[in-house]
């Protein structure tokens, strides 16, 4: 993999390393029986154990071990055989029992990388480690009255104890669009391996950003950690603010401060939390509740035979038996709902590159302008496919294509046509087409009495062509065009038109 390109910020390297914590799609939480799903009413899913109450005991969840299991295999990394659970001890109204449990000397995934594309270039980044651990509670502030009717704060403890893999990479990235591009590569992935459902919105996938900077061929600079970024436009905004924000107090004469700092998207700022603590802060220790968590070869190999075909497979796939470009392969298996609308619409259409160029051109121009994902596209891979078939059977023009296209979007395709179905697909896109006009013109006896039409009308043009000019071709193919108000098939017009030109 490639991407050693060096990229300065006014004249200073910038180094990134991100922690992502993305929550485990278990139905209970990593030691407790308690449901983990979203939107409960306030502390109705914390169980005795989860609250810490005296005489409780965690029991570990396997299904989380084998999500952990599962990630592990994807990144190429070590799954260790037998790793450890500690208590991170830190005091904070959320977290009922003074401490965390978390891994921290020896964790389940050990090593592996992400490849990913930034700008339409391979970069691989290298992974420390990925952990098992539990998510603490949530401070609500201001949601309640007091006795007097003041603001106040609650606890909400429906998250203490959800099962989280906390994934972290080598301060290996050297830009805010490398980092957004290597946590978009993870969120996919742990999408795609069905570990976590990726919903940024709900807290389920979450980075914190650990950014120094350094004068090129020196030692690391000192590291500020901005926590919580739900949002990929968040993570860019607040790496960027604070990459200058460090530039500017070095420059001033001031020293970085190792700190945790909170991003305040309204204002676009990151602002100090608090010192950033050290691991002998947290005073780690092996949790004696827990035994060591064992994972015997048989076991990881039941969930490798139970693995998804993975991205890089499938791109292999896309290039071997659908003869798409590398890129188009790459672009295809970014995410596996990219990966099956492709699928779906060249199985719709039998096109298998002109289905990648409109899922690469107007399906993610909408998308981002939409700012929605491709599983909420108005326009369905089946409908997309059917348009695709009529550009290629030449009854539209690539032109037309895109005005019905844009119809297609507007209305939806739940109004347009059921998307299962291909010949009811198929008819709705007829239907658009001969409702607008846009039918193409395939009728050899009419072109040429519009082409006898050009060649009479535009003879300096022919007499151009006919002395070696090709560009005067281009003219009255153009005037074709226009005489036919865009109807005529461009490559059938041609082909007439040279023979009418001898």
């Amino acid at each position: 993999m490639s991407g050693a390109k060096q990229l300065l910020v006014r004249g200073w390297e910038v180094v990134i390393g991100l922690e992502t914590h993305a929550q485990l799609s278990t139905v209970s939480k990593i030691f407790s029986g308690a449901s983990t799903a979203f939107g409960a009413a306030p502390n109705t899913q914390a169980c005795a154990v989860d609250l810490a109450l005296p005489g409780t005991l965690p029991v570990m969840n396997r299904a989380a071990v084998e999500r952990a299991i599962r990630f592990g295999l994807a990144i190429g990394a070590t799954v260790a055989p037998v790793s450890i659970f500690a208590r991170k001890n830190y005091f904070y109204p959320d977290l009922p029992k003074g401490y965390q449990i978390s891994q921290y000397e020896i964790p389940v995934v050990q090593g592996g990388h992400l490849d990913f594309l930034v700008g339409g270039v391979s970069k691989r980044v290298q992974l420390t480690r990925a952990h098992l651990e539990e998510d603490a509670g949530k401070s609500l502030h201001d949601d309640f009255a007091g006795p007097q009717g003041e603001k106040s704060s609650g606890i909400d403890l429906n998250r203490a104890g959800t099962p989280l893999l906390e994934i972290v990479s080598e301060p290996e990235m050297r830009s805010s669009e490398e980092a957004v591009a290597y946590a978009r590569a993870l969120h996919g992935l742990v999408v795609w391996l069905g570990i976590c459902d990726g919903n940024m919105q709900e807290g389920s996938f979450r980075c914190d950003a650990n950014v120094s900077i350094r004068r090129p061929g020196r030692p690391f600079g000192t590291r500020r950690e901005i926590k919580n970024l739900n949002s990929f436009r968040f993570l860019q905004q607040a790496v960027d603010y604070e990459v200058n924000w460090q530039i500017d107090q070095i420059e001033d004469g001031f020293q970085i401060q190792q700190a945790t700092v909170l991003f305040n998207p309204d204002t676009g700022e990151t602002r100090a939390m608090r010192t950033k603590e050290d691991a002998h802060d947290y005073r780690y220790f092996p949790d004696p509740d827990l035994p060591p968590l064992v994972i015997a070869p048989a076991w990881v190999e039941r969930v490798r035979s139970e693995m998804p075909e993975l991205p890089a497979a499938m791109a292999a796939r896309f290039v071997r038996d659908d003869g798409l470009p590398e890129y188009d392969a790459q672009m295809m298996t970014q995410s596996l709902a990219t990966a099956r609308y492709y699928e779906a619409a060249r199985h719709a259409c039998g096109q298998a590159k002109l289905a990648a160029n409109w899922v690469m051109g107007e399906i993610s121009k909408r998308l981002n302008a939409a700012g929605i994902e491709i599983e909420a596209a108005p326009v369905g891979p089946v409908l997309l496919g059917a348009l695709i078939r009529r550009v290629q059977d030449g009854t539209v023009s690539n032109n037309s294509a895109r005005q019905v296209f844009e119809d297609l979007w507007s209305a939806g395709s739940a109004q347009a046509s059921p998307e299962g179905d291909g010949a009811l697909a198929l008819a709705a896109v007829d239907a658009l087409i001969e409702a607008k006009g846009l039918k193409q013109m395939n009728d050899s006896g009419a072109l040429e009495a519009i082409i006898d039409e050009v060649v009479a009308a535009n003879e300096k043009s022919v007499a151009e062509y006919r002395s070696g000019k090709d560009k005067a071709f281009n003219a009255l193919v153009g005037q074709v065009m226009k005489a036919s108000k865009g109807k005529a098939n461009p490559a059938q017009a041609g082909e007439l038109l040279k023979q009418k030109l001898g």
